[in-house]
């Protein structure tokens, strides 16, 4: 795993990325193993990832031993969700023409989605410990969503740095993937019939 400094180098990274310096892009490790490395970024997120989890099973009639098993289908789920759109988009890179920043943008958006679900933490914890603001978690999820979207397009753009046609392109397409993913295998592991609290 990399060391603590390397992670905070590398969300630095993420953030000036968002921000729209495409020449942050150096403070990423682009080796093999930077790239195999990058996937750590799971790891950092996971703790931020629990907590949405642990909201999301409570919103279902289960026992405790429910609950479990919905928090362990959630974090397979969501790591399916990581991963499977990178590997569909390895395999179109090339022809999309940006099979040479394949490597950047998964690292980057690697450690660039770590990076968001942190920021979108403070909205789940509201909705997990103030259950009777339902408004308020409601609100601050959707604006969570949008500038989490906004943060990741821009990124994207940075990294790809062919102009935004062709960054909307391949944001597009990872956001179709990633949301395909998710609401196949929430039908397929049956979240979507499981009885309200």
């Amino acid at each position: 795993m990399p060391s603590a400094q390397d992670i905070q180098t590398y969300m630095t990274g993420a953030w000036r990325l968002m921000m729209g310096k495409p020449e942050a892009v150096r403070l990423f490790d682009l080796s093999a193993d930077g790239f195999w490395n990058s996937f750590y970024a799971i790891v950092v997120a996971v703790p931020a990832l629990t907590v949405g989890w642990a909201s999301f099973a409570g919103d279902f009639a289960v026992g405790a031993s429910g609950r479990f098993g919905i928090v362990f289908l959630l974090g397979v789920i969501d790591l399916a969700t990581w991963a499977l759109p990178l590997v569909v988009l390895a395999l179109v890179a090339k022809p999309l023409g940006v099979g040479d920043r394949f490597v950047a943008y998964v690292v980057a958006s690697n450690w660039g989605s770590a990076l968001l679900i942190w920021l979108m933490l403070p909205a789940t914890l509201v909705r997990l410990l103030a259950p009777g603001a339902e408004d308020l978690a409601a609100l601050l999820s959707l604006l969570a969503f949008l500038v989490t979207m906004a943060l990741s397009w821009r990124l994207t753009n940075a990294v790809i740095d062919r102009g935004a046609g062709l960054a909307t392109g391949v944001f597009t397409l990872m956001l179709a993937l990633s949301i395909g993913v998710l609401l196949t295998l929430q039908a397929l592991f049956g979240l979507d019939a499981l009885p309200p609290a």
